[in-house]
């Protein structure tokens, strides 16, 4: 279990250190605050990372500690749904609630398709055990733990 934690937190240093250069890349240094782009990125690329990281997990046998540093610390540190809602809430007192409706709708939607996306490609990589065998496209890869 110490393992797993010492994981966890190193994974989700690494995320939340990751997302604030993407932020300080993206509103400070190439388009000015007027959507939030950051928030946008960071969310949806995780969502990508987040299913490549389960499907290679899966495909590869990763240990506990490994799947647990990628999803939970690196993506739950990169990731964050409560700036995400508080982005929107910000959009809709500004009074932008088309601006808000768009990037909710965009935000779920493209981070599904993303974590889905990610899952099909973690499974294109070749497994060396798995010698001659293909697996055909199954369900989605999900672990709770």
């Amino acid at each position: 279990m110490t393992k797993i934690l010492i994981a966890v937190f190193l994974g989700g240093g690494t995320g939340s250190l990751l997302r604030y250069c993407v932020q300080m890349a993206l509103h400070e240094r190439i388009v000015p605050y007027s959507f939030p782009w950051a928030t946008f990125a960071v969310n949806i690329t995780g969502s990508f990372l987040i299913g490549l990281f389960y499907a290679l997990s899966a495909r590869f046998n990763l240990s506990t500690e490994v799947r647990m540093l990628l999803t939970t610390g690196l993506c739950g540190g990169f990731t964050t749904f409560s700036t995400f809602s508080n982005d929107g809430l910000i959009l809709m007192k500004q009074g932008f609630y088309g601006l808000f409706a768009t990037y909710t709708l965009l935000s779920i939607l493209l981070g599904i398709f993303a974590a889905l996306g990610g899952s099909i490609v973690g499974r294109t990589f070749k497994n060396p055990s798995h010698k001659g065998k293909s697996e055909p496209f199954s369900t989605f890869v999900c672990y709770c733990s």
